[in-house]
């Protein structure tokens, strides 16, 4: 099974630690979040796996190269030139895929998530795209109805609120976990450009069944932040 691998962010949360290296690169006991990353994949059976660079890109291309001497299946998608965000980055990688459904995985993630069991969800709901989410604290949400699917997009900071299609009674806000699975049949409805997974999906939410995962179980980390490190390297430790 095929991935994606989202490792061109800039990281800059971080502040002087991604001056001189990649958000992926930092250092969770020993290993990358990318090597995490790309462990984590593979052990689930997306072993044919494309990783987007942008930031330090020979550094990531270096780590990459370590990677595939240690036999992981690994394609480079460039975006030296330009940082594309999520939906225009896996756009641009679009001739990797073929008719089987994949994965598209944030590489600065920590999870325990059974990414086989949100696989086979989505295979059973037969929707465009299954996005795992989770109840956590956070400023960005998304808006979900009783079957779990997607109907809009809040901002608890600045008020905002999206809503695809008409308003609906009762919408749940939970948070995503930038871990998705997407029918290729989505790239019909893609562009070249620059712009976000789930900008299009709420585009796209009103006409098609875009489903989540909820799973509330074990931990989850998004390496954002200095004290984000020290958490992953905590639970991993």
């Amino acid at each position: 099974m095929k991935a994606m691998l989202m490792a061109a962010g800039l990281g800059t949360r971080l502040g002087k630690i991604t001056e001189s290296i990649p958000k992926v690169l930092v250092d969770i006991n020993g290993k990358s979040l990318l090597r995490l990353a790309v462990e984590r994949c593979a052990s689930s059976g997306f072993g044919d796996i494309i990783i987007n660079v942008h930031h330090f890109a020979d550094m990531v291309e270096e780590e990459i190269g370590k990677l595939r001497k240690n036999g992981f299946n690994i394609t480079i998608s460039d975006e030296r030139d330009l940082l594309l965000e999520t939906g225009g980055g896996l756009f641009n990688a679009r001739k990797f895929f073929d008719r089987d459904p994949f994965l598209l995985y944030n590489a600065d993630t920590i999870t325990d998530l059974d990414l086989s069991s949100l696989y086979n969800y989505h295979l059973e709901k037969k929707g465009l795209a299954t996005l795992a989410v989770r109840n956590r604290q956070g400023k960005r949400y998304l808006l979900v109805n009783n079957e779990g699917l997607l109907r809009g997009w809040c901002n608890k900071e600045t008020g905002e609120r999206i809503v695809a299609g008409e308003e609906e009674e009762s919408l749940s806000e939970i948070a995503f976990s930038g871990i998705h699975i997407i029918e290729p049949e989505i790239f019909g409805y893609m562009a070249s450009g620059i712009y976000t997974m789930t900008a299009l999906y709420l585009q796209l939410a009103s006409s098609h069944r875009i489903f989540t995962f909820r799973d509330d179980s074990g931990y989850w980390v998004n390496v954002g932040t200095p004290e984000d490190i020290e958490e992953a390297r905590r639970i991993l430790r």
